[in-house]
């Protein structure tokens, strides 16, 4: 009865909810787009696939926090297709932004009943993943009408919204039950939920929020945009609400005063008060840059050094950037009572963080941080100018705060794998038992701030001089060299060949970072990947190089990353080959069924050209180089993948000379990819 009078409720509001879009498109558009999609209307004919796993994500700030989840995700079931869903347009953005045409996306229909039918009918889902408590009563009705799972994650419950539930106990109570599994960033989160009598499984897992997934693009970015603010103290506002940037823009001339090279690079939350901030910033009489003058798609023009007083952010997705080029950093929505948002993206950089009085939006991890002395808190817009003074004054202090945050966003880390063995448990129907056992293929080693997986088969221990060249030159086991943008070294260890390869960034970015890459947790790192996919193929049956040893050696922000693999013996590339012979028909139609066996499995390769498929003495046909590399359900990545190869032998035929090869040659290796799908095909 209770959820039928919620239901009566939600339509009798239908007219102001319709009128409070229209209110919302006057200043973004974006509100009045896709409105079909939140009745559940056009679904069918939008996403692709349906079945699969559906992750629920409110907005920008949840979106960030379930990307490496996601992610995980799809390399642990690359046959489920993965739908994304907010509710914000800005969180529409960050999933098309961040996660492209991996995922399906479509807003979350409103919590009619219709439009949830209409949604689960389209989407069919086999298990609905919600972040942190996004709780709507008719989908957890409809999902446990039709046996969907429902797993909460990131579950978080604060003492305040606990009393806020207790009062409405006799619809809330049965609401819970509806939740299959319920994963909780902490133990306190988890004994309210009980309390409320939640009576299903709840697991302590940790805070997502810690498990930041950084884009590529990231570091292009901030490559780019370094040397324009070279000579300037970069004040940092981020996520600004109307109100906020009115008092930072008053306390601005007076902090430059002190600090002449002071820039302050303001970041609305929301893009629909982009011009309303310009304003201001016009009517303060201080000089402005937008981010939104320059498009970076010309890298050949350098960015002229900033000279104006304040920049304003205007544009999304690009706010880690910031904060990686800030000196100090205020995080916004707490001059005012909309209660803060998420420190840690700043944290993660080791930037000290400012924050105003109003933070219950992330209480828990606000305290956190305020015990480790890795936060500076304010009650007004004084005390902040006056943090503010003493934290640009005192150099070596404010990198101290940031040093003690960085050293607690590591310590929390851990919740995306734990989230995701729990979720693994639930699809798959599979125990803890299968992750040990996959654990026990490899053995961890740690040693200070370095991480080692290797076999036992071939290392009864092992440490940093194994992945040194010039260490093994000092064994005399260097047996030889790649040829090519990077050096790989061939190494003699005990019975055994092997190739150590360190990791380069490439691009305009490995100008500047050359082996650097971004922290980030080691299942997820460029080594224990590979890693990961190498031995997985090899127990699917393919034709890859074994795995031996990985490396991840952290230092601050960035790690380094190494990899040992079994070198496959009398074995050449095929653009070695044809340089010395053409290759027989048989021989084009083995590389095309192996490239198929490869795709067959999911396998994306991101590099397939003909340097990375190898012919041994006995015509088996080896595929390597899995770097960046991932499992992926079907789709037309396998056609853009040969079309990679084919664009690889047209232009090693013109560098090369001789060179053996004929367009004529390409149908042959179609052949032999087609018979292997046909094959494999029949046999299922």
């Amino acid at each position: 009865m209770l959820r039928h009078l919620y239901s009566l409720s939600l339509y009798v509001l239908l007219p102001l909810l319709l009128l409070y879009f229209w209110w919302r498109s006057r200043k973004d558009p974006a509100y009045r787009q896709r409105l079909a999609e939140r009745f559940g209307f056009g679904l069918s004919r939008q996403l692709q696939r349906s079945g699969g796993i559906v992750v629920h994500a409110v907005s920008v700030g949840e979106v960030i926090a379930a990307i490496p989840m996601i992610h995980q995700l799809q390399q642990q079931y690359p046959d489920k297709p993965i739908t994304v869903t907010c509710t914000t347009p800005t969180g529409s953005a960050t999933i098309q932004s961040r996660l492209g045409s991996g995922v399906q996306h479509c807003y979350l229909p409103l919590d009619y009943p219709g439009a949830v039918r209409r949604f689960l009918k389209a989407l069919q889902p086999e298990l609905l993943v919600i972040l942190e408590t996004e709780l709507w009563p008719n989908l957890l009705q409809s999902c446990a009408r039709r046996a969907i799972p429902v797993v909460v994650v990131n579950a978080r419950l604060s003492a305040r919204s606990a009393r806020g539930y207790r009062r409405f106990a006799a619809f809330t109570r049965p609401l819970l039950q509806h939740i299959t599994l319920l994963l909780a960033q902490d133990s306190a989160s988890a004994r309210r939920f009980r309390a409320l009598g939640y009576q299903g499984d709840v697991q302590v897992t940790g805070n997502l929020k810690f498990e930041l997934a950084v884009p590529a693009t990231t570091g292009d970015l901030v490559a780019r945009f370094k040397p324009a603010f070279a000579g300037r103290i970069v004040w940092v506002a981020a996520s600004t609400h109307a109100g906020e940037d009115e008092q930072l823009l008053a306390m601005y001339p007076r902090l430059k005063q002190q600090f002449p090279e002071l820039l302050l690079l303001l970041v609305p939350r929301h893009p629909e008060r982009f011009e309303q901030v310009a304003g201001l910033v016009a009517q303060a009489g201080l000089s402005l840059w937008r981010r939104s003058n320059i498009a970076l798609s010309d890298t050949s023009i350098p960015l002229p050094v900033l000279k104006s007083d304040i920049v304003l952010g205007d544009s999304m997705g690009e706010l880690l950037a910031w904060y990686q080029l800030a000196d100090l950093v205020f995080i916004g929505g707490s001059l005012i009572k909309r209660g803060g948002h998420n420190p840690l993206e700043a944290i993660c950089f080791g930037k000290a963080v400012q924050s105003g009085p109003w933070f219950f939006n992330f209480n828990d991890v606000y305290r956190q941080l305020q015990q480790q002395q890795a936060v500076t808190l304010v009650a007004d817009s004084n005390e902040l100018a006056e943090s503010t003074r003493r934290l640009l004054t005192d150099t070596a202090g404010r990198q101290a705060q940031g040093k003690r945050g960085h050293t607690f966003f590591l310590q929390q880390q851990g919740a995306m794998s734990r989230t995701v063995r729990a979720i693994d448990t639930l699809v798959m129907g599979t125990t803890m038992q299968s992750s040990m056992q996959q654990e026990q293929d490899y053995q961890v080693k740690q040693q200070g701030n370095a991480i080692y997986w290797f076999e036992p088969a071939f290392f009864q221990d092992i440490s940093a001089e194994h992945f040194q060249s010039h260490w093994w030159q000092q064994q005399q086991a260097v047996i030889g060299s790649s040829t090519g943008r990077n050096t790989a070294y061939f190494v003699r260890h005990q019975q055994h060949n092997l190739v150590l390869r360190h990791y380069y960034r490439g691009g305009l970015v490995g100008k500047v970072l050359h082996d650097q890459f971004l922290m980030q947790p080691v299942q997820t790192s460029r080594a224990m990947q590979e890693y990961q996919l190498l031995s997985w193929m090899r127990q699917q049956g393919l034709a890859v190089p074994r795995p031996v040893a990985a490396a991840y050696q952290r230092s601050g922000l960035i790690y380094r990353a190494d990899l040992l693999i079994e070198l496959i013996p009398d074995s050449k590339d095929l653009a070695a080959i044809l340089q010395q012979r053409a290759l027989t028909q048989s021989e084009w139609q083995a590389v095309g069924a192996a490239i198929a066996q490869m795709h067959q499995l999911g396998v994306y390769h991101s590099d397939l050209n003909c340097r990375n498929i190898m012919l041994d003495v006995t015509g088996k046909v080896w595929l390597i180089d899995f770097d960046k590399c991932e499992r992926r359900s079907m789709a037309a990545w396998t056609t853009q993948n040969l079309d990679r190869l084919l664009r690889s032998f047209n232009k090693e035929k013109g560098k090369l000379n001789p060179f053996f090869w004929q367009e004529s040659d390409w149908p042959q290796l179609l052949t032999g990819y087609q018979d292997q799908l046909q094959e494999q095909s029949g046999a299922a």
